[in-house]
Protein backbone atom coordinates (compact mmCIF):
# COMPACT_ATOMS: atom_id res chain seq x y z
CA UNK A 1 0.00 0.00 0.00
CA UNK A 2 1.31 3.45 -0.91
CA UNK A 3 2.26 5.71 1.97
CA UNK A 4 -0.14 8.61 2.45
CA UNK A 5 1.14 12.15 2.08
CA UNK A 6 -0.10 15.23 3.95
CA UNK A 7 0.81 18.82 3.13
CA UNK A 8 0.94 20.99 6.26
CA UNK A 9 0.73 24.75 5.65
CA UNK A 10 1.73 26.50 8.88
CA UNK A 11 4.41 28.79 10.27
CA UNK A 12 7.69 27.64 11.78
CA UNK A 13 8.29 28.88 15.30
CA UNK A 14 11.92 27.97 15.94
CA UNK A 15 11.30 27.66 19.68
CA UNK A 16 8.08 26.87 21.50
CA UNK A 17 6.28 23.73 20.36
CA UNK A 18 3.53 24.70 17.90
CA UNK A 19 2.68 24.81 14.21
CA UNK A 20 5.08 22.84 11.99
CA UNK A 21 7.36 21.73 14.83
CA UNK A 22 4.29 19.93 16.20
CA UNK A 23 2.62 18.84 12.96
CA UNK A 24 5.71 17.20 11.47
CA UNK A 25 6.46 14.74 14.30
CA UNK A 26 2.84 13.88 15.16
CA UNK A 27 1.68 13.23 11.61
CA UNK A 28 4.92 11.42 10.72
CA UNK A 29 4.56 9.17 13.78
CA UNK A 30 1.34 7.86 12.26
CA UNK A 31 3.33 6.56 9.31
CA UNK A 32 2.24 9.43 7.07
CA UNK A 33 4.64 11.48 4.96
CA UNK A 34 4.35 15.08 6.11
CA UNK A 35 5.49 17.72 3.63
CA UNK A 36 5.38 21.42 4.42
CA UNK A 37 4.84 24.91 3.13
CA UNK A 38 6.02 27.36 5.81
CA UNK A 39 3.98 30.57 5.93
CA UNK A 40 6.37 32.50 8.17
CA UNK A 41 9.48 31.93 10.29
CA UNK A 42 9.54 33.21 13.87
CA UNK A 43 12.28 32.93 16.48
CA UNK A 44 9.55 31.94 18.98
CA UNK A 45 5.78 31.83 18.85
CA UNK A 46 3.98 35.01 19.85
CA UNK A 47 2.34 33.78 23.05
CA UNK A 48 4.10 35.11 26.11
CA UNK A 49 7.36 35.99 24.36
CA UNK A 50 8.53 39.48 23.46
CA UNK A 51 11.20 40.62 21.02
CA UNK A 52 10.64 37.70 18.67
CA UNK A 53 11.76 37.86 15.04
CA UNK A 54 9.21 37.41 12.25
CA UNK A 55 9.80 36.75 8.56
CA UNK A 56 6.78 36.66 6.26
CA UNK A 57 7.09 33.98 3.56
CA UNK A 58 4.12 35.05 1.44
CA UNK A 59 6.28 35.55 -1.66
CA UNK A 60 7.70 32.02 -1.41
CA UNK A 61 4.46 30.03 -1.51
CA UNK A 62 3.51 30.36 -5.18
CA UNK A 63 7.02 29.46 -6.46
CA UNK A 64 7.04 26.36 -4.22
CA UNK A 65 3.69 25.19 -5.60
CA UNK A 66 4.72 26.03 -9.18
CA UNK A 67 7.80 23.82 -8.82
CA UNK A 68 5.76 21.02 -7.29
CA UNK A 69 3.36 21.10 -10.23
CA UNK A 70 6.28 20.40 -12.59
CA UNK A 71 7.01 17.31 -10.49
CA UNK A 72 3.38 16.11 -10.62
CA UNK A 73 3.31 15.75 -6.85
CA UNK A 74 0.06 14.53 -5.31
CA UNK A 75 -1.24 14.85 -1.77
CA UNK A 76 -3.81 12.84 0.16
CA UNK A 77 -4.56 15.73 2.50
CA UNK A 78 -3.86 19.41 3.05
CA UNK A 79 -3.84 20.74 6.62
CA UNK A 80 -3.68 24.50 7.09
CA UNK A 81 -2.99 26.49 10.25
CA UNK A 82 -1.40 29.85 11.04
CA UNK A 83 -1.06 32.08 7.98
CA UNK A 84 1.52 34.84 7.87
CA UNK A 85 -0.60 37.50 6.17
CA UNK A 86 -4.07 38.29 4.86
CA UNK A 87 -2.77 37.84 1.31
CA UNK A 88 -1.89 34.24 2.11
CA UNK A 89 -5.56 33.30 2.43
CA UNK A 90 -6.12 33.61 -1.33
CA UNK A 91 -2.75 32.02 -2.06
CA UNK A 92 -3.59 28.98 0.08
CA UNK A 93 -7.01 28.73 -1.59
CA UNK A 94 -5.19 28.75 -4.96
CA UNK A 95 -2.82 26.08 -3.66
CA UNK A 96 -5.66 23.80 -2.59
CA UNK A 97 -7.40 24.25 -5.94
CA UNK A 98 -4.15 23.58 -7.83
CA UNK A 99 -3.37 20.40 -5.90
CA UNK A 100 -6.93 19.09 -5.56
CA UNK A 101 -7.50 15.50 -6.62
CA UNK A 102 -10.31 13.02 -6.00
CA UNK A 103 -10.39 11.96 -2.37
CA UNK A 104 -7.98 14.63 -1.11
CA UNK A 105 -8.93 15.70 2.41
CA UNK A 106 -8.71 19.40 3.27
CA UNK A 107 -8.56 20.25 6.98
CA UNK A 108 -8.56 23.93 7.97
CA UNK A 109 -7.69 25.21 11.41
CA UNK A 110 -8.77 28.87 11.12
CA UNK A 111 -5.98 29.89 13.46
CA UNK A 112 -6.63 33.57 14.16
CA UNK A 113 -8.08 34.16 17.64
CA UNK A 114 -8.48 32.93 21.21
CA UNK A 115 -10.04 34.04 24.47
CA UNK A 116 -12.43 36.38 22.68
CA UNK A 117 -9.70 38.31 20.86
CA UNK A 118 -8.31 38.33 17.32
CA UNK A 119 -4.54 37.81 17.21
CA UNK A 120 -2.72 41.15 17.03
CA UNK A 121 -0.93 40.19 13.81
CA UNK A 122 -4.21 40.08 11.86
CA UNK A 123 -6.41 42.90 10.47
CA UNK A 124 -10.07 43.15 11.43
CA UNK A 125 -11.20 41.72 8.08
CA UNK A 126 -9.14 38.55 8.52
CA UNK A 127 -12.14 36.44 9.69
CA UNK A 128 -14.07 37.41 6.55
CA UNK A 129 -11.16 36.23 4.41
CA UNK A 130 -10.85 33.04 6.45
CA UNK A 131 -14.45 32.18 5.52
CA UNK A 132 -13.29 31.69 1.93
CA UNK A 133 -10.60 29.22 3.00
CA UNK A 134 -13.00 27.38 5.31
CA UNK A 135 -15.35 27.08 2.34
CA UNK A 136 -12.76 24.86 0.64
CA UNK A 137 -12.46 22.56 3.66
CA UNK A 138 -13.75 19.07 4.26
CA UNK A 139 -13.22 19.58 8.00
CA UNK A 140 -12.87 22.86 9.89
CA UNK A 141 -11.47 22.99 13.43
CA UNK A 142 -12.12 26.38 15.07
CA UNK A 143 -11.98 27.12 18.75
CA UNK A 144 -15.01 28.91 20.17
CA UNK A 145 -13.52 32.38 19.70
CA UNK A 146 -12.74 31.62 16.05
CA UNK A 147 -16.22 30.18 15.56
CA UNK A 148 -17.75 33.41 16.82
CA UNK A 149 -15.57 35.51 14.51
CA UNK A 150 -16.43 33.31 11.52
CA UNK A 151 -20.14 33.55 12.25
CA UNK A 152 -20.18 37.21 13.30
CA UNK A 153 -21.52 36.27 16.72
CA UNK A 154 -20.69 37.79 20.07
CA UNK A 155 -18.11 35.80 22.02
CA UNK A 156 -19.39 34.22 25.22
CA UNK A 157 -17.20 32.92 28.04
CA UNK A 158 -17.90 29.42 29.33
CA UNK A 159 -19.20 27.27 30.81
CA UNK A 160 -21.56 26.95 27.86
CA UNK A 161 -25.05 25.66 27.32
CA UNK A 162 -25.30 22.58 25.14
CA UNK A 163 -27.95 24.23 22.98
CA UNK A 164 -25.64 27.16 22.18
CA UNK A 165 -22.71 24.90 21.29
CA UNK A 166 -24.87 22.83 18.97
CA UNK A 167 -26.31 25.94 17.33
CA UNK A 168 -22.74 27.04 16.59
CA UNK A 169 -21.95 23.63 15.12
CA UNK A 170 -24.95 23.73 12.79
CA UNK A 171 -24.04 27.22 11.55
CA UNK A 172 -20.38 26.27 11.12
CA UNK A 173 -21.48 23.21 9.17
CA UNK A 174 -22.94 25.49 6.51
CA UNK A 175 -19.55 27.06 5.75
CA UNK A 176 -17.72 24.13 4.16
CA UNK A 177 -18.60 20.53 3.48
CA UNK A 178 -20.39 20.19 6.80
CA UNK A 179 -17.87 18.49 9.07
CA UNK A 180 -16.75 20.47 12.10
CA UNK A 181 -14.67 19.92 15.22
CA UNK A 182 -15.16 22.71 17.76
CA UNK A 183 -12.56 22.97 20.52
CA UNK A 184 -12.69 24.62 23.92
CA UNK A 185 -16.10 23.15 24.76
CA UNK A 186 -17.05 22.85 28.42
CA UNK A 187 -20.40 22.67 30.17
CA UNK A 188 -18.93 23.06 33.66
CA UNK A 189 -15.56 23.91 35.17
CA UNK A 190 -14.49 20.31 35.76
CA UNK A 191 -14.17 19.10 32.15
CA UNK A 192 -12.85 20.54 28.89
CA UNK A 193 -12.93 19.08 25.41
CA UNK A 194 -14.31 19.26 21.90
CA UNK A 195 -17.41 18.53 19.84
CA UNK A 196 -17.53 16.83 16.44
CA UNK A 197 -20.43 17.49 14.07
CA UNK A 198 -21.37 16.06 10.70
CA UNK A 199 -24.09 18.00 8.89
CA UNK A 200 -24.85 15.02 6.66
CA UNK A 201 -26.15 13.02 9.62
CA UNK A 202 -26.81 15.76 12.17
CA UNK A 203 -24.77 13.74 14.65
CA UNK A 204 -22.87 15.52 17.44
CA UNK A 205 -20.21 13.67 19.43
CA UNK A 206 -18.39 15.02 22.47
CA UNK A 207 -15.02 14.16 23.98
CA UNK A 208 -13.88 15.53 27.35
CA UNK A 209 -11.03 15.32 29.82
CA UNK A 210 -10.84 16.77 33.30
CA UNK A 211 -9.72 20.40 33.27
CA UNK A 212 -6.03 20.98 34.01
CA UNK A 213 -5.06 24.33 35.57
CA UNK A 214 -3.23 26.87 33.43
CA UNK A 215 -3.08 28.08 29.82
CA UNK A 216 -0.75 26.10 27.57
CA UNK A 217 0.53 27.39 24.25
CA UNK A 218 0.45 25.26 21.11
CA UNK A 219 -2.26 22.89 22.28
CA UNK A 220 -4.50 23.71 19.33
CA UNK A 221 -1.76 22.58 16.97
CA UNK A 222 -1.18 19.40 18.99
CA UNK A 223 -4.91 18.69 18.84
CA UNK A 224 -5.19 19.50 15.14
CA UNK A 225 -2.18 17.41 14.16
CA UNK A 226 -3.45 14.42 16.15
CA UNK A 227 -6.85 14.84 14.50
CA UNK A 228 -5.32 14.82 11.02
CA UNK A 229 -3.21 11.77 11.90
CA UNK A 230 -6.32 9.98 13.15
CA UNK A 231 -8.46 10.88 10.13
CA UNK A 232 -5.73 9.73 7.76
CA UNK A 233 -5.46 6.49 9.74
CA UNK A 234 -9.11 5.67 9.07
CA UNK A 235 -10.83 7.07 12.16
CA UNK A 236 -14.28 8.61 11.90
CA UNK A 237 -14.69 12.28 12.76
CA UNK A 238 -15.92 11.47 16.27
CA UNK A 239 -13.17 8.90 16.84
CA UNK A 240 -10.51 11.35 15.65
CA UNK A 241 -11.87 14.01 18.00
CA UNK A 242 -11.74 11.60 20.93
CA UNK A 243 -8.19 10.46 20.14
CA UNK A 244 -7.02 14.06 19.81
CA UNK A 245 -8.65 15.19 23.07
CA UNK A 246 -7.01 12.33 24.96
CA UNK A 247 -3.59 12.92 23.36
CA UNK A 248 -3.70 16.67 23.98
CA UNK A 249 -4.94 16.37 27.55
CA UNK A 250 -2.23 13.85 28.44
CA UNK A 251 0.37 16.18 26.90
CA UNK A 252 -0.91 19.07 29.02
CA UNK A 253 -1.01 16.95 32.17
CA UNK A 254 2.55 15.75 31.59
CA UNK A 255 3.66 19.38 31.28
CA UNK A 256 1.67 20.48 34.32
CA UNK A 257 3.13 17.71 36.47
CA UNK A 258 6.66 18.67 35.40
CA UNK A 259 6.11 22.35 36.16
CA UNK A 260 7.51 23.34 32.77
CA UNK A 261 7.27 26.94 31.55
CA UNK A 262 3.93 26.99 29.71
CA UNK A 263 5.38 29.18 26.97
CA UNK A 264 7.56 26.29 25.84
CA UNK A 265 4.58 24.23 24.69
CA UNK A 266 3.40 20.87 25.94
CA UNK A 267 5.27 17.58 26.17
CA UNK A 268 3.50 15.70 23.40
CA UNK A 269 6.62 13.73 22.45
CA UNK A 270 6.37 11.29 25.37
CA UNK A 271 2.78 10.50 24.37
CA UNK A 272 3.49 9.54 20.77
CA UNK A 273 3.86 5.77 21.46
CA UNK A 274 0.36 5.69 23.01
CA UNK A 275 -1.05 7.74 20.14
CA UNK A 276 0.35 5.27 17.64
CA UNK A 277 -1.18 2.41 19.64
CA UNK A 278 -4.55 4.19 19.86
CA UNK A 279 -4.51 4.56 16.08
CA UNK A 280 -3.99 0.81 15.74
CA UNK A 281 -0.66 1.20 13.98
Amino acid sequence: MNQKRVLAIHDISCFGRCSLTVALPIISAAGIECTVIPTAVLSTHTGGFTGFTYRDLTDDIRPIVKHWKTLNLEFDAVYTGFLGSFEQIDIVVETIDALRKDGMLVVVDPCMADNGTLYKTFPENFPHGMLKLCGRADVIMPNITEACFLLGEEYVEGPYKKEWIESLLVKLGRIGSGRVILTGVHFDDSDLGAAAYDAATGKVEYAFHRTIPGYYHGTGDVFGSATVAALMSGCSLGEACSVAVDFTARSILRTYDAGTDVRFGVNFEAGIPKLVKDLGL
